[in-house]
């Protein structure tokens, strides 16, 4: 992983909870196609047709509040999402988030700089988001390199299985 992302923003308040993200009816779905179809459904209906791989999420404090099911973490990686941008995360999100291979990043300031539609450069180790759009920027919590060791193998059961010269489960 190079450490650079460049996507579109689809922007969004405060205390978005897993319900939210990935609604809890649907939790017998196991396929990651159908299970993208229901990413955000409860904040934003139309997230799943608009969205397209390499988009970003943009989001005030506490996103991912909620319960601890990795289900809203593998959805928004399903959907194509190539990172979430919050002012701050709930811990258990963020970690299942990263353990999944889906980058992070607190970003204070973050929710009143970008909008919906503005294209976004980031750098995840520099912790530098640029609004291609508007040409504003602010300064994220860069990830570790161990942090990003986990994402450039996908997640961290590959990471550890390549560690270890394991195949990767078919």
């Amino acid at each position: 992983m190079n450490g650079i992302i460049k996507g579109r923003a689809f922007v969004y308040g405060a205390n978005i909870d897993t319900d939210q993200i990935y609604p809890g009816g649907y939790l017998d779905l196991t396929d990651p196609e159908l299970v993208a179809r229901h990413a955000m459904e409860r904040v934003d209906p139309d997230f799943a047709k608009e969205v397209k791989p390499g988009d970003m999420i943009v989001a005030g404090a506490n996103f991912g509040c909620g319960s601890s099911r990795e289900h809203a973490a593998v959805t928004l990686k399903a959907s194509g999402i190539a990172a979430v941008l919050a002012e701050s995360f709930a811990r258990i999100f963020y970690r299942n988030a990263i353990n999944l291979g889906l980058p992070l990043l607190v970003c204070p300031g973050i929710a009143k700089l970008v909008k919906r539609g503005d294209m976004l450069s980031v750098d995840l180790t520099e912790g530098k988001v640029i609004d291609q759009t508007t040409g504003a920027s602010v300064t994220a919590q860069p990830l570790s390199a161990y942090v990003m060791a986990i994402l450039g193998n996908g997640g961290v059961k590959p990471m550890i299985r390549k560690q270890r010269g394991l195949l990767e489960e078919e």
